[in-house]
């Protein structure tokens, strides 16, 4: 093997092609030069014929151990610190009032399946969640007309009862509309857009993880949190009753609510949301007063897949 000497060092460039070949040049320069060659390979020896350390390459398998254990610390690292890693979903309202639609139904009541499709209309409305939230409450009462609603619950029959004994509604029926907690008998006469409200109670901010909510309310007074899983994309098949032979479209569709006191601040553990054939599922919150349906502040949104 051929070997070049000059004042300042020794090279040999050994390029690696079909075989192996060694060529051998002199530089004049510094002891160190930088090179890029392109699939080659480039050993430097300093003034005394010996493998400089800082420039020697690493051998094949050096980089593939070391590139395999890099690998294997970073998936590691991932896996013990993903739970860390998953964010919060969080929901915030404005500190001026979220308007609240609540609309009480049934499948048992042939007035009712307009009211619930303006009800889905809503998923495509601009401010959804933000400056408005929509509720379906399907009451009981008219589960003895031959059809028993899937969605009704008792609980949902005695909210709209409450509403007519504090005064907020006059008579208990459906298809029933309450927004921002007052009666809104607009809607027969043609009226599709309700009046926005305009208090100002604070801001309601909600963090979900893990199936544990946390929430805070600017009022630290004495409150009840509401928290209730809606199912979008529902779809019913009446068989009986006055709506017999029907197909039925339901969004927004109340199907779990817990309540539970507090002043300002909560932290509970919620159930998993239920399944119902649902294609979408959203969380509405609430802050009511202790002895009132009314609702003081809302905030909402689609749960994350």
């Amino acid at each position: 093997m051929e070997s070049v000497f000059n004042d300042n060092c020794r090279i040999q460039i050994l390029i690696r092609g079909s075989k192996w070949s060694r060529r051998s040049r002199a530089y004049r320069g510094t002891d160190c030069l930088p090179w890029t060659l392109n699939r080659q390979t480039l050993v430097l020896f300093n003034t005394q014929g010996l493998p400089s350390k800082r420039q020697q390459p690493l051998k094949r398998e050096e980089r593939k151990v070391k590139a395999n254990l890099f690998t294997w610390l970073l998936f590691t690292w991932l896996l013990l610190a993903w739970p860390l890693l998953a964010s919060a979903q969080e929901f915030v309202s404005d500190k001026q009032a979220t308007d609240v639609v609540e609309l009480f139904t049934s499948e048992g009541c042939s007035s009712c399946p307009r009211a619930d499709e303006w009800l889905s209309e809503m998923k495509g409305e601009k401010g959804l969640f933000k400056d408005f939230i929509p509720m379906a409450f399907h009451v009981d009462y008219w589960n003895q007309l031959g059809w028993t609603d899937r969605f009704s619950r008792e609980e949902y029959s005695e909210r709209q009862r409450d509403y007519v004994r504090s005064g907020l509604v006059a008579h208990v029926y459906t298809p029933g509309i309450v927004v921002n907690s007052k009666e809104w008998r607009r809607w027969f006469s043609g009226a599709r857009r309700w009046p926005a409200g305009d208090a100002k109670p604070g801001v309601l901010s909600a963090q979900l993880q893990d199936g544990r909510l946390r929430a805070q309310f600017a009022d630290h007074s004495a409150a009840v949190l509401n928290v209730a899983y809606l199912g979008v994309g529902l779809m019913s098949e009446v068989k009986s009753g006055e709506n017999r032979g029907r197909m039925l479209r339901h969004d927004f569709v109340v199907l779990d609510v817990q309540q539970v006191p507090g002043a300002g601040e909560w932290n509970i553990e919620l159930p998993p949301p239920p399944q119902v054939g649902q294609e979408k599922t959203a969380l509405a919150i609430w802050v009511s007063p202790p002895d009132s349906p009314r609702i003081i502040q809302a905030v909402g949104g689609y749960l994350q897949p």
